[in-house]
């Protein structure tokens, strides 16, 4: 099997590469390596897959037709698209540029495989579709015409452009929709990544809100375990949550950091953020029926590999 994985050199890309890899198939990995965070960070993820035969690594933009056409054109078995311009806050001060990469890069990638007939397109999609969505947990049969940022919109777009596409041309497309995902190589700008520098540094950690805004923390391996199986069974149409499907508030979240650390945090806190949900909750029943989902990290183990990955990280 050869995988074409956009975003390869991102965290959650270059985890998902290295488990293909491992398990035997080729990958090719597209990656454009911005700044939206230092590009440094992600040649560092992608290291140990770029020393892989079965592995080839790509710069290109997912915006350039040609680039995808080309790459496309070569063959490849399912489009795993994870690429996309991140983050709900930075979505609200840029608005224009997440439309052109999120929504464009998509269809751009959608009319490569239409036209040398991949028939299967997994879609990294988001939790935050569901806006402040009042029933918890959250359902992929839930209404999700509500978001509340431009990132969250663009997420819900691609679905609606994915199923187009599914209708027009049979492609076999699955959306997932990551509930925020952590783990070692975690972007720098996230909660848990950007928390435990901050309380290892012995600085302030700026707490949006009371503290009480809830999230279902996902580890990468039980995220990874999901994206695999979902291409083995790309077929039809679907949409699943992928989640651990136990949130916990931010408040919570800090004191496990503690733990973890074995420091106290300094807690400042701030007004609420436009943009950021209220509660994150995955009902993942869907997942389990229909890929074999089964989340099995507990938040305390979860942070207890991030930070060991993090001090191992920090004495390179």
């Amino acid at each position: 099997m050869k995988v074409l994985v956009t975003g390869a050199a991102g965290f959650i890309g270059s985890h998902l590469s290295e488990r293909l890899l491992g398990d035997g198939a080729a990958v090719v990995g597209v990656d454009n390596f911005d700044d939206f965070y230092d590009p440094r960070v992600k040649r560092s993820n992608i290291a140990a897959c770029t020393g892989n035969e079965g592995f080839r690594l790509i710069e290109a933009d997912i915006r350039d037709s040609d680039a995808m056409d080309k790459v496309v054109g070569g063959g490849v078995d399912v489009i795993v698209h994870l690429a996309a311009r991140a983050g709900v806050r930075p979505s609200i001060a840029q608005p224009a540029l997440y439309a052109d990469v999120n929504i464009n890069g998509t269809m751009v990638l959608l009319e490569a495989a239409k036209k040398h007939g991949t028939e299967r397109f997994v879609f990294a999609s988001s939790s935050s579709v569901y806006g402040n969505n009042e029933k918890v947990p959250f359902s992929e049969d839930d209404n999700v015409d509500f978001p509340i940022s431009p990132y969250a919109a663009t997420k819900k777009a691609c679905e609606l452009i994915c199923h187009t596409y599914h209708h027009l041309y049979g492609i076999g497309v699955t959306c997932l929709r990551f509930f925020t995902v952590y783990g070692p190589r975690q972007r720098p700008d996230l909660a848990i990544h950007k928390f435990a520098r901050l309380i290892e540094a012995g600085k302030p950690v700026p707490i949006f809100g009371d503290g009480s805004m809830m999230r279902d923390f996902t580890y990468i391996d039980d995220i990874i375990d999901g994206v695999t199986a979902s291409i083995e069974k790309c077929a039809g149409y679907n949409i699943y949550n992928l989640g651990e499907s136990r949130p916990i508030s931010v408040n919570e979240l800090v004191a496990e950091l503690e733990k973890a650390l074995g420091k106290k945090a300094i807690k400042e806190y701030l007004p609420p953020q436009p943009g950021d949900v209220e509660r994150t909750y995955a009902d993942v029943s869907r997942a389990v029926a229909g890929l074999g989902y089964d989340p099995k990290t507990q938040i305390a183990d979860g942070l207890a590999m991030f930070v060991g990955w993090l001090r191992r990280d920090d004495t390179k």
